[in-house]
């Protein structure tokens, strides 16, 4: 070849200029389309995805039915390999498993021999120790495959040919359900019970108008082969009218009362049984669910039995509902989407139900001009043997006469009017053939055949019969494999929050500095006389220290404030109830606080009215208004409450309404009295204003809210147990940050000031010490005198101990006890 010629075979001519996002979106797109329709969605016609239908396909064409002996699943896996599906041998394995578990399917399409896994998520043998075959139900979807109902396509080396789809007697859509994550979407349909299915879609048939509402009166709801329970209607229609469906699904369970346990019997579709005992588990150890005592698992061959064992005096409705909360429901997120025309549809009920119909009437409508044909074909041939037989003797004679097949085959065409194939038929007839007995028998066939061929017109030509034929055939599988539901719909009482439920009473929450946490119940601690040493109320770990004491209702909304200015909103029956001498659970499980971060001030929300103001005093004297509506929305991990300067600390809360005095009291004794509007309303980041002049090391201990009419008197405890009340009406109002005026003497015997509070005769006080010593009085027992006065013993404390808090039962709730 010259060395001028252009070689048109050169690399350079090969190659194409594209713009490189053309490219990636094209192939993003191929590559999508790929999964979407050849491994992630099923078809809505028959139900199953590629690798489903290739397995199912292999063993038929292996012969392994359903009324076979069981074969090796690593010879299936193999064969499915080998000639249709050239992908991973664990991942078909792990189909075929899928396939033959009663509990993942609700009608299995294998039978399987050995280990094939459990509930509890253990995993099936390898392939090489178990074996399978088809079950009845699969053989239903590839009935009539022979003849010519579904298109076939080459497999992946065109070889063989494969189904595109399976003839599918049943709607096997509906019926196991799928699962599946594409590019960009994914399914996730729920199995339903056949005899359902079929009613529906029977009802579709012959009333092709009908709505999903009228559907719903045959098929009630998904069926799980776990069974459980569906709670609400609602969700169930919204899936069966859209598509798409949120719905709640319960386990079944028995709670007797009397012998105090909660028995598991049927547990929400796809949920792990031992992760979920393992979770319960975890709950109890940690606290979150209490009054559980014993929990094992009792399941067998016979089905689901885990026990949940009670401690005595538990409340029921209080375990159950937080079982139920938070192990016993789940949600099945109902996706109905699939493949039509190979492209991905979500679809509804009827939608789905239609087009499996269409499916059906297609793969109908093959079969019968199959058999049609293959009749007209028989009926040929019988109208050749019977004009044979009309003319035995004559044919005989031409037979005998002829040099060989082929010349006896021309003869009987010419002269005896037989096509070729009536001609090489009647060539190949025995003798025997030609009796009277078998002429009986061959016209008898021949009007049989007849008949056939007549029905099998009128089903052609009529959608009426072709229907029929739909309909007769359905209700034949449901009498073979139609079975009871498995899931029952109960009615959706609501949002499961349960609150109702959990006991309501008063509560005396505990805190240490190492932000240990606990409840007790406010009746265990009776009454005492003033100077007593109380009982037990906490044991802190070594080092430790109670920090806080204070009241609250089992069902208040509780808005904790830390000594960093932060706020946190917590229910108190989430707080643990322990008992006495426990240490109690760390707060950070319940409220996100940071490395020395500690619980200074509670407020319950259910006090707020409107108008009215969170007020917040520091250690350092400042004094901050907020609007309590600034304190509705707030997160997890904490909202600010307050700006603090360097060392500083909140120290106290109080709910005014704008109309009330401020009385705060210092470490060293000193109180000042205020009106609240001295202190303008701001935001929640500002930093607030000077409140008390303290002087030397003088600290805040406490602040009150009070009013003109207020009959209380200010409760002053100090650190070694000493106190007093005073009215508060002789705490004169003056301006803000001033130094105030001595409350009460805090010398070597009293020590600091601990806290102080507003309180009436009838009160009931609660006192914590530092080493967990808890003591309830009344606070009528405590002398009530002027300022400036040493005060008496309130709470006799081991050397040491401190008094740490105080909290107050108002006269009500101790009345009502």
């Amino acid at each position: 070849m010259s060395s001028d010629v252009p070689d048109s075979n050169a690399p350079a001519d090969r190659i194409k200029h594209v713009r490189i996002e053309d490219e990636m979106e094209q192939s993003y797109i191929d590559y999508a389309m790929s999964v979407i329709a050849g491994r992630a969605l099923p078809d809505v016609r028959d139900g199953l995805k590629p690798v489903h239908r290739r397995i199912l396909y292999a063993m038929h064409e292996m012969g392994v039915s359903s009324n076979t002996a069981h074969r090796k699943s690593s010879s299936i896996v193999g064969e499915t390999m080998g000639d249709y599906h050239p992908h991973g041998d664990s991942a078909i394995y792990d189909t075929l498993v899928r396939m033959a578990q009663d509990f993942s399917m609700r009608y299995p399409l294998v039978d399987g021999q050995g280990n094939f896994g459990s509930m509890d998520g253990d995993p099936a043998a390898a392939m090489r120790y178990t074996e399978a075959r088809m079950a009845p139900l699969a053989e239903e979807l590839l009935e009539d495959i022979e003849k010519d109902t579904v298109d076939f396509s080459g497999n992946y080396d065109d070889r063989l040919q494969e189904p595109d789809v399976l003839p599918a007697k049943v709607p096997n859509l509906l019926l196991n359900g799928s699962s599946g994550i594409a590019v960009g979407m994914s399914t996730n349909i729920p199995p339903h019970n056949l005899g359902e299915l079929v009613d529906a879609t029977v009802h579709l048939i012959e009333n092709p108008e009908a709505t999903v509402e009228e559907l719903m009166e045959h098929v009630k709801a998904p069926d799980f082969p776990t069974g459980g329970n569906i709670v609400g209607r609602d969700a169930i229609y919204s899936a069966y009218a859209t598509g798409r469906g949120r719905l709640r699904v319960r386990a079944e369970y028995e709670v007797d009362r009397e012998a105090g346990r909660i028995v598991i019997s049927e547990l929400p579709y796809q949920e792990n049984k031992a992760r979920l005992v393992e979770r319960i588990a975890d709950d109890v150890n940690e606290g979150k669910i209490e009054g559980i005592s014993d929990l094992r698992d009792e399941s067998d061959r016979n089905g689901v039995r885990v026990v949940i064992e009670l401690k005595r005096g538990a409340n029921v409705d209080v375990v159950e509902n937080r079982l139920l909360d938070h192990h016993l429901e789940s949600t099945f997120g109902v996706i109905n989407l699939a493949l039509v025309d190979g492209q991905p549809q979500v679809l509804s009920l009827k939608e789905s139900l239609q087009h499996y119909v269409e499916h059906r009437r297609e793969v109908v409508r093959r079969r019968s001009e199959h058999d049609l044909a293959e009749a007209e074909e028989r009926a040929h041939i019988l109208e050749g043997r019977l004009k044979a037989l009309e003319n035995v003797e004559d044919v005989v004679e031409l037979i005998r006469n002829s040099e060989d097949r082929d010349a006896a085959r021309d003869g009987l065409q010419e002269d005896f009017d037989f096509s070729a194939e009536q001609a090489a038929h009647i060539v190949r007839m025995q003798l025997g053939s030609l009796t009277s007995m078998e002429a009986a028998e061959i016209q008898e066939e021949y009007e049989d055949v007849q008949d056939t061929i007549d029905y099998l017109e009128a089903v052609l030509a009529s959608r009426e019969k072709l229907d029929g034929v739909i309909t007769d055939e359905l209700r034949e599988i449901k009498d073979e494999y139609d079975d009871e539901r498995r899931t029952n719909v109960i009615e959706d009482a609501g949002q499961v929050t349960h609150e109702d439920l959990i006991p309501e009473e008063d509560c005396v929450v505990v805190i240490t500095e190492d932000d240990y946490i606990k409840r007790m119940p406010v009746e265990q601690f009776d009454p005492q006389n003033r100077g007593g040493k109380g009982i037990i109320g906490a044991d802190p770990k070594e080092g430790d220290r109670v920090s806080k004491v204070f009241r609250a209702n089992s069902h208040d909304y509780l808005l904790c404030f830390t000594n960093r200015g932060q706020v946190y909103r917590l229910k108190t029956y989430e707080v643990p109830e322990m008992s006495r001498t426990a240490r109690g659970k760390s707060a950070i499980n319940l409220i996100d606080l940071d490395d020395g971060e500690e619980l200074t001030a509670v407020v319950s929300t259910d006090d707020f009215e409107e108008d009215e103001c969170i007020t917040m005093v520091t250690r350092d004297g400042y004094v901050k208004r907020t609007c309590a509506t600034d304190f509705e929305n707030i997160l997890s991990t904490g909202i600010r409450a307050a700006k603090l300067e360097d060392g500083d600390e909140l120290i106290d809360v109080e709910v005014t309404d704008g109309t009330m005095d401020l009385v705060i009291a210092s470490e060293e004794g000193m109180t000042i009295r205020f009106d609240e509007d001295e202190v303008s309303e701001m935001g929640r980041s500002a930093r607030g204003v000077n409140g008390i002049k303290l002087t030397g090391d003088d600290k805040v201990a406490a602040m009150v809210a009070t009013d003109d009419d207020d009959d209380r008197a200010l409760l002053t405890v100090t650190e070694n147990g000493y106190g007093k009340r005073t009215l508060l009406s002789e705490y004169r109002p003056q301006s803000r940050y001033g130094q105030g005026l001595i409350d009460i003497k805090t010398d070597e015997r009293n020590g600091r000031v601990s806290t102080a509070k507003a309180v009436t005769d009838d009160d009931h006080l609660i006192i914590i010490s530092e080493r967990g010593q808890i003591m309830r009085i009344r606070a009528g027992d405590v002398s009530q005198v002027g300022r400036n006065t040493k005060g008496v013993t309130i709470m006799r404390l081991d050397e040491g101990d401190k008094v740490a808090s105080v909290t107050v039962v108002p006269s009500a709730v101790a009345v009502e006890e």
